[in-house]
Order: structure tokens, then sequence, then C-alpha cells
């Protein structure tokens, strides 16, 4: 079980965008991988009522389950490592492991027991060490939809808002609100109940 508090700074990107900063950091196709996102929420979405977010990753052969939380600036991140039969219980049974996670889900007053997998989102991901912090490129594929998105995490908040501003007007791409994957995935999920 670990803990950190991410800052992060994100923006939509549109395809030509985006590829545009591929080329311009000579970003080769080797260098992007994939990473799969699985979403746990209740029926009703309380996780999402309370501003947190549960999600299994999976990257290469590891499972990392994490609970994002807000805070003040950024959000707190506990993450719980998973074998391959904790995540495949989660995703197939809706039975997800206890530990620290659950404990904190349920000081929110949501029932651990009602969580379940509410679908995946798939990003080709690109990372680049960039002013003292992690820029990322994600192109992200989740209920017949895909979109871009620019990140940048860093651990000095002002610093990192002004190096992401800098870079913005930089490749002249307009700032854009833009909510993160899981509120994407649940806006898209909205969508998709409503026209059914």
């Amino acid at each position: 079980m670990s803990q950190n508090i991410e800052i992060e700074f994100k923006n939509m990107l549109t395809k030509a965008e985006y590829e545009r900063i591929l080329t311009a950091f000579n970003i080769e196709a080797e260098q992007i991988f994939a990473q799969e996102n699985l979403y746990f929420d209740t029926p009703d979405f309380a996780l999402k009522k309370a501003e947190c977010a549960l999600r299994i990753r999976k990257k290469g052969t590891d499972f990392v389950m994490t609970l994002k939380q807000p805070r003040k600036i950024g959000l707190l991140e506990t993450n719980q490592l998973l074998t391959c039969e904790e995540a495949s219980a989660a995703i197939n049974d809706g039975c997800l492991p206890g530990g620290e996670i659950k404990q904190k889900i349920e000081e929110h007053n949501i029932s651990f027991a009602k969580l379940e997998f509410f679908g995946s989102l798939t990003t080709k991901r690109a990372e680049i060490a960039y002013e003292n912090g992690l820029l990322v490129l994600d192109h992200s594929i989740y209920l017949q939809h895909e979109d871009y998105e620019l990140e940048y995490e860093v651990e000095d908040y002002q610093a990192g808002r002004k190096n992401f501003h800098g870079l913005l007007k930089q490749f002249k791409i307009p700032e854009r609100v833009t909510k993160n994957k899981v509120r994407r995935f649940y806006n898209q999920k909205y969508k998709q109940t409503k026209t059914n």
C-alpha cells in the first residue's frame, strides 16, 4: 500500500495537436505503451458524488487498485497492489479485496459491497521528462469514443502551472477545461444510458 499526492495539469487536444506534439518531441511508435483502466462505482454513483474515483489499472502483467480523493491542491492517491486472481474476482464477480482502500471508502459511508465494475478505458501513452516534471500524451479509447489529452505531472504547483501554460502557448493550443478520465468515462456512460 502506498499513498502520494498527485498534482497534474491537463488539456484536451485535437488529433492534429496530439500528432504535432509527438513529432516535436521525436516520439516513436515503440515509445507508446498501452494501459487499461477498469472503473468501479455503486449503481447510484456514490463514489462520483463524493468526488472520488476507484480504478484498477492493468499495466503489463501488474494490477494496481487506486482510490483518488480530492484535496485542496491535487488528489490523494491510495494504491494497493493486486494479484491477478484478485483483479479477476473484482472484474468478473464484483468482489473487491479488503484493505486500506476498503476502509477509506467506508469512511465516506459508501458500502464497499455495492461497488461494481462499470467498464474499461484503454490509453495509449507516451511519457517525456520535461522541466522537472513528467509530460504525458494520452490517446484514450472507451465506450465507442476516443480522445486525446496532454497531462503534466509535477511536485511544485506554481512552477508546474507556469511551465504548462508556456507549453500550450508554444504550440498555440487553446486552454480547454479538461475533466479527468474517469469523469469523461462517466459522462460517456450517462450519454449511452440515456440513448438506450
